[in-house]
This record gives structure tokens, C-alpha cells and sequence, in this order.
């Protein structure tokens, strides 16, 4: 009797020691106060390999919008850390800063004339209050908690890629890289492609690259971003570097993993700034 509670005992450690399992980390959350949005944002961040807050080792940042768990932060952070590869290599080890929503519609656009959205979405028109939170507050936190180099690049998608464009539009230095993904340029009548865009002005001197994608995704949106690609590469400015790809197989659905793949290729094949 006592040979086999010994054995019992035995296979039960053994069972715990070979069956334990413990939580599988992709990176870390940060929340950050906004005294600019009143409210708390929680951060996701994506840390490269070797990252260490005590090395001499400075990293570029990635902004994500649209940087929740359950929306782009995942896929994107696991995209990031392929290109980083030795034998990928198309993408130098960098810190993504995922902005996880709370109201995307009412930070990603700026005020409309359409009285129907205005009505359909009544918190809508805010993208100046969110802008000034990512350059006064985000990027300054960023900045003095992780090792970062000047290098910044954003990330938008739809709504997304509207803010995109609108902060390289007038605050073009925020960011060097911009990826630019079936922006809803359709917001307020077009009326941000109107607008004289910083990013082309004459004393307009930071390099800085542009990727812009749409899919097959209806007239309206693929002729807008044609037009801000044309916009852009037009100006024949010596600052900026416009790359566009046109994803037919894809929808709005599904070209977001895609493009910003391509956009990484497209900023390795470029320089990054």
C-alpha cells in the first residue's frame, strides 16, 4: 500500500511538473492620464527583442491608432517582429505605441458641414483636442519612459487614415513615416483635400515618406486616395517620398495587415528617415 501512494505521489508530480502552463506576454499596458481629453488612455506596447531601458540602444516608435487588443495591436506587433528578422530585415527593431479607442469617430474627424453626421454622430468634430494629446502628452511620455530615437511613424486605417492625413496636412512633423490606409477622405464633402497641406509649404525641410494603399473598395474612397497621391507627388517636394499601391483582391476588411506590410517594404526600400 505504501508502494503505491508512493507512486501516486510520484505521478502526480510528475503530471504538475510537465502540465504547468504559464501566460504567454506580448508586451506590456500603459495608461496614461490626458488632462487635454480628460480621461485615462490605455497604451499597449510591443517591446522589441533585447529591448532594455538601461541600454545605450535607441529604438523608433510605431503609433498604431486603432491600437486595442481586439482591433489592430496584435497582428500589427506579430508584423513588426517578422520584418525585424535577420533574414527578413525590412524593418529595424522598434517600440509600437498601440492608442487603444474610447470614441474613434470623435477623435479621428474634424468638424463637418453635413448636418445629416453631424445628427448620426453627435460626438463627432474632435481631432484637434486628440492631436494635441499625441504631441503635447503621448509622444512626451513615450519619450521619457522608453529609449526612443527621433524616428516616429504613424499607423492609420479608415477614420484612421482620415486623422493620418489631417495631422500631415498640419502638423506633418509629429511623425517621418506615415502609413496611410483607405483614408476616409469622403468626411465633411473632401473638404481635407481643399486645404493646402503643410507637408508641401517651401520652408517645409523634414524628410519624411508616405504610404498610402486603398482597395476595392467603392469610387469614393479609391478616387480620394488617388487624389491625395496625386496631391502629394505633384508638388515634386524634395522632403517628401509618396508611395501608393492599389490592393485589388482586397476590401476594407481585409487590406489593413497587407498595406502595412507593403508600407514597411516600401520605407525599407526608401530609407527610413
Amino acid at each position: 500500500m505504501k508502494t503505491l501512494a508512493t507512486l501516486l505521489i510520484c505521478l502526480a508530480l510528475y503530471t504538475v511538473s510537465f502540465g504547468q502552463s504559464k501566460p504567454f506576454v506580448l508586451g506590456r499596458v500603459d495608461s496614461i492620464r490626458s488632462t487635454v481629453l480628460g480621461e485615462s488612455r490605455t497604451l499597449n506596447i510591443y517591446l522589441p527583442e533585447g529591448y532594455s531601458s538601461d541600454s545605450l540602444s535607441k529604438y523608433p516608435v510605431i503609433y498604431l491608432l486603432d491600437g486595442s487588443a481586439d482591433e489592430d495591436f496584435i497582428h500589427v506587433a506579430g508584423l513588426v517582429q517578422f520584418c525585424n528578422f535577420p533574414w527578413v530585415n525590412v524593418l529595424p527593431k522598434s517600440i509600437i505605441v498601440g492608442i487603444a479607442n474610447i470614441d474613434r469617430r470623435r477623435d479621428f474627424t474634424y468638424p463637418t458641414t453635413i448636418e445629416k453626421d453631424k445628427k448620426d454622430y453627435p460626438t463627432t468634430g474632435h481631432s484637434a483636442r486628440f492631436l494635441t494629446f499625441l504631441e503635447q502628452e503621448l509622444q512626451p511620455y513615450i519619450q521619457r519612459k522608453y529609449s526612443t530615437n527621433p524616428s516616429r511613424m504613424l499607423i492609420g486605417q479608415s477614420l484612421g487614415g482620415l486623422l493620418a492625413t489631417e495631422i500631415l496636412f498640419k502638423k506633418p512633423t509629429l511623425f517621418s513615416q506615415y502609413v496611410i490606409i483607405s483614408p476616409s477622405l469622403w468626411w465633411d464633402n473632401e473638404s481635407l483635400l481643399a486645404h493646402k497641406p503643410a507637408c508641401l509649404a517651401s520652408d517645409f525641410k523634414q524628410k519624411t515618406t508616405v504610404f498610402i494603399a486603398v482597395g476595392k473598395e467603392g469610387n469614393i474612397m479609391e478616387t480620394d486616395a488617388r487624389r491625395l497621391t496625386d496631391l502629394l507627388k505633384k508638388a515634386n517636394s524634395s522632403a517628401l517620398t509618396v508611395g501608393f499601391q492599389y490592393f485589388g483582391d482586397e476590401d476594407h476588411a481585409t487590406i489593413g495587415h497587407l498595406a502595412v506590410y507593403r508600407a514597411f517594404q516600401y520605407f525599407h526600400k526608401n530609407r527610413l528617415p
